[in-house]
């Protein structure tokens, strides 16, 4: 990587390094690599926070320029504004795009760390959807999120996008299997709830005060049976009003934040 100082003519849309990146749209070229693109400003700071996960910072003159406090201590590759455009797949980008290293953490090693708040997304396939739950997590404070299942790729670029940089605040695991996620998270003493519109405990009558896994599902059809079947409880959010349901990114933050609460009114 080229310093700051000295990065020269910036590269163009046709430079072999800015080609080999822009492959890395594709999840299959993500998952053979182990690499992902960080678009923007906040996800590219996150993403300097991980030890190891940085491996080269593109960015154009005026992006260097305007984001000098994250970016001027950090070695930038400079390119024009059609090569980094090819490399983002924002309306608008701004400017500024790593290359970075996969860093999710094994299943065992996520709930081995005994969580109080832990979250596990079963077959979550919008991409959109799956960032606002890990940045809801964030905020709440959970301590983990899984992608389990047929979720969508943690490093799709909406994905990291929707998170806002919280991707790089927590752990996070990817469980091929949603059951296997929940025995583990039971097998270390959680009590896992399935967030389920059909469920027989009100969430605002549940005990959320020991340490608790919420079991969210798939955005169109929710969790399957046997995969809800195996959660401790089954619960619901309250209807007051005449909507049919709550889309799946609110009804994790309603979870959430109640689990939240009911945990630091015991500490």
């Amino acid at each position: 990587m080229s310093s700051p100082l000295t990065a020269g003519t910036p590269l163009t849309v046709g430079n072999g390094r800015v080609k080999e990146a822009r492959k890395l749209s594709r999840r299959s070229v993500r998952t053979e690599r182990r690499l992902f693109l960080a678009d923007g400003p906040k996800a590219v700071e996150g993403a300097l926070t991980v030890e190891g996960c940085v491996v080269e910072v593109f960015a154009t003159p005026a992006a260097l320029e305007q984001h000098a406090d994250l970016l001027g201590s950090t070695d930038v590759t400079l390119v024009d504004e059609r090569a980094l455009a090819s490399l983002s797949d924002s309306v608008s980008p701004a400017g500024v795009v790593a290359v970075c290293r996969h860093f999710d953490a094994p299943l065992e090693h996520v709930v081995t760390a005994s969580p109080r708040l832990l979250v596990i997304c079963a077959d979550v396939r919008d991409p959109g959807n799956a960032g606002t739950v890990i940045r809801t997590a964030d905020a709440a404070g959970a301590d983990a999120v899984v992608l389990a299942g047929q979720s969508v790729d943690a490093y799709n670029p909406k994905t990291v996008r929707g998170t806002v940089g919280s991707l790089f605040h927590l752990p996070f695991a990817i469980a091929p299997d949603p059951a296997v996620a929940v025995r583990a998270a039971q097998a270390r003493g959680l009590r896992v709830l399935a967030a389920d519109g059909a469920g027989d405990v009100d969430l605002f009558e549940a005990d959320l005060t020991g340490p608790t896994a919420w079991l969210f599902g798939n955005e169109a059809w929710g969790l399957p049976d046997d995969l809800a079947a195996l959660a401790d409880a089954r619960v619901a959010i309250p209807i007051h009003g005449r909507a049919e349901s709550l889309n799946l990114s609110t009804a994790a933050a309603v979870c959430l934040y109640a689990t939240a609460r009911a945990h630091r009114a015991t500490t």
